[in-house]
């Protein structure tokens, strides 16, 4: 199964303030906050919402097709990625401007506040996955990732007109659009990939209840955080899948793409949905244990003890052939 995954390619600013953000609001002055932490820690990483699931499935064995822009200080970052079995023949190299920051504070109770420059990710809208279609190979998904706004409604058309399953992940950006963008963006996807509070801004955005959106589209996944996940689709019992708990969290940062790494690893391998989001989870506690979204550790020996402790021993068997197999 080949996989694209399109989306923000980014160099992430990750800080930590050692406070909490909610003792520094005052209730009645929301209207006129100006605030600055003082940061502990600052890591400079590489980022972004589809480099980071990119290079999630390519270190489980899945090489997966990035599409995404980025500046011309992409090289060291392509080496990075190439290293970790991910096809970057779709990514756009702008000369004018630089690939996109994200910079992330977050607080003692795991809470964040996070401004993203787009930078280069603008020119993602003239990106086209005509060309993947010439490869022998094919495709056989496109995840619809956070990114240039454009750039996400030309990919969702395009795979609409050439009639390639895709999967909508509006996340962050569901933000930055009106209840028509939303609506195109989701109609029709196999999958659909929210959190919680973003599951909650779509239908309010959309217009469309729960049931409105399950009929709209194939499944709809939803990351719960310490909760796991849920799946649900039109006319079945929505199943809920639990974390893999840790009591050592150093970053939030990351998780859900990690999630999302797994989740569609699982589904290339032809496994079913509950199995998928089970390692889902996780390589998502993985990522929640370290600092970055790209600099963790995997190895097939530690996700299969992470599966038995959370799913039993009957689950961790049903994954061991697979992940011992893979690149892990």
């Amino acid at each position: 199964m080949r996989i694209a995954i399109t989306g923000s390619i980014a160099v992430d600013h990750l800080m930590v303030y050692p406070g909490r953000f909610a003792d520094q609001l005052i209730p009645d002055r929301l209207d006129r906050v100006s605030l600055s932490f003082l940061a502990d820690r600052l890591e400079v990483r590489r980022g972004g919402v589809a480099a980071n699931i990119a290079l999630g499935l390519g270190r489980l064995g899945v090489r997966p097709l990035l599409a995404g822009a980025v500046g011309t200080d992409f090289d060291e970052y392509r080496s990075w990625l190439h290293a970790h079995h991910v096809d970057t023949g779709l990514v756009l190299v702008s000369d004018t401007l630089h690939t996109a920051r994200f910079v992330c504070t977050t607080d003692a109770d795991q809470n964040q506040i996070a401004t993203f420059y787009a930078g280069a990710m603008a020119a993602a809208r003239e990106i086209t996955l005509a060309p993947a279609l010439a490869d022998p190979e094919g495709l056989d998904l496109v995840v619809v990732a956070p990114n240039d706004p454009a750039a996400m409604r030309r990919h969702t058309q395009e795979c609409r007109k050439l009639g390639i399953p895709f999967a909508a992940d509006p996340s962050q950006q569901l933000a930055r659009l009106s209840g028509e963008e939303a609506r195109d963006l989701v109609d029709g996807a196999r999958w659909l990939f929210t959190n919680e509070y973003e599951a909650a801004l779509l239908r309010q955005l959309t217009g469309w209840s729960e049931a409105e959106v399950l009929d709209r589209v194939g499944s709809w996944v939803t990351t719960l955080g310490a909760d796991g996940a849920r799946i649900a689709r039109a006319g079945a019992t929505a199943q809920l899948v639990p974390a893999v708990p840790t009591a050592d969290i150093a970053d939030p940062t990351g998780a859900g793409d990690a999630f999302r790494s797994g989740f569609l690893a699982g589904l290339a391998w032809g496994w079913a949905p509950e199995r998928a989001a089970q390692l889902g989870c996780a390589i998502a506690t993985v990522v929640l244990e370290s600092v970055g979204t790209q600099e963790y550790k995997l190895s097939a020996a530690d996700l299969l003890l992470r599966v038995e402790g959370a799913y039993g021993p009957g689950v961790a068997r049903d994954m061991e052939a697979r992940l011992r197999g893979s690149a892990v």
